[in-house]
């Protein structure tokens, strides 16, 4: 039985921080004094120091200022924020691989996004610019949200065992800045608080180097389809993202659901858990009962990047696979719309 390894992963950032800039465009937006102080608890407790945003500052200037694309108070409409993504996706996604060596002998592309739409798509272009065979097969996977990283993994693993020869060239990217929305609401703003822009590539198949990819779960948990969801409005991605998100989690992993698809969690020596947020680790490792160490690679993830959704976790895989770790019995969990977990095992490679 072939088996598919991710070989190498690299990332990129774009070149600007954010996270100061939001957070006082954010008490702007608070007018009672006491809600601006639940958002300062909250914004303090967040874990996340920097996020990064392709949206370029006017000199001297802000994101959120005066000539900024979000100055003085204005909302762009869709269609200027997918002008963007049109542009700056590409160039953060061709960034991203600058790490991984030659691409000859690419194969297929998968390629998973869920912040803009452009036709040609995404792969397409990032298969020209970098100079791909015009026979690439390619795979576009769109709108899946957070967990989006590993149904391209899966993906590609997939393409692996059915094609040994196959070389695979996974890419995520989220450019989340974009969709900044017109809310005075705390939650609304601490859910924006989240999300930033990243990208992240890597190269899978059946050479044994890297972290190799075992069995693959999904499962979508019931009476919480409400609880996460992206609609698209004449000013962006508009997202719900339920407080109640951390609890829905914890209950299914007290229920046991989540260990029945991978084993007993005790036995799992290395977890790469999709950084969603502060409460989403929190809910994660008391679920399961885990060492604080444990989640360590996540948590630097949050701190120094935010919840760059279907990116996020292919930079905790790209920091387990960097550190050396010797792992026998890895997980991999991401959550996202559905309220669904998805999921695969991994090990190093021999």
């Amino acid at each position: 039985m072939t088996l598919a390894y991710i070989n190498r992963i690299g990332t990129a950032l774009p070149p600007h921080e954010a996270h100061g800039t939001f957070l006082e465009w954010a008490e702007s937006r608070i007018r009672d004094k006491r809600r601006v102080a639940l958002f300062r608890r909250m914004a303090s407790r967040s874990g996340i120091a920097l996020r990064w945003t392709v949206l370029t500052p006017p000199p001297g200037g802000t994101q959120t200022g005066t000539g900024g694309f979000y100055g003085d108070g204005g909302m762009p409409p869709t269609s200027a924020r997918m002008a963007i993504y049109a542009d700056a996706a590409p160039d953060l996604s061709i960034a991203a691989t600058k790490s991984l060596g030659r691409l000859d002998d690419v194969t297929h592309v998968v390629l998973a996004s869920c912040t803009g739409f452009v036709a040609p798509g995404i792969d397409q272009i990032v298969a020209r610019r970098l100079g791909l065979s015009d026979t690439v097969e390619r795979t576009l996977i769109g709108f899946m949200g957070c967990y989006a990283a590993v149904a391209a993994l899966r993906t590609a693993r997939h393409i692996v065992r059915s094609e040994p020869a196959a070389k695979v060239l996974v890419i995520t990217v989220e450019l989340c800045s974009l969709h900044l929305q017109n809310e005075n609401d705390v939650d609304q703003i601490l859910t924006m608080l989240l999300f930033g822009d990243g990208a992240a590539a890597a190269l899978v198949s059946a050479e044994p180097v890297g972290i190799q990819m075992d069995s693959v779960f999904s499962s979508t948990l019931e009476d919480s389809a409400e609880l996460i969801g992206w609609t698209i409005g004449d000013t962006g991605f508009d997202m719900t993202l339920s407080g109640a998100v951390p609890a829905r989690i914890a209950e299914a992993i007290g229920d046991g659901k989540m260990e029945s698809q991978f084993g007993a969690a005790d036995a799992v020596d290395s977890w790469a858990v999709h950084a969603g947020g502060r409460t989403v680790l929190d809910a994660v490792e008391r679920g399961f009962g885990l060492d604080p160490a444990m989640l360590e690679h996540s948590r630097a993830v949050l701190r120094d990047c935010g919840n760059m959704s279907s990116a996020t976790l292919m930079f905790v895989l790209r920091r387990i696979l960097d550190s050396g770790e010797q792992v026998g019995n890895g997980v991999a969990l991401a959550f996202g719309p559905g309220l669904a977990v998805e999921g695969f095992r991994y090990r190093m490679a021999a």
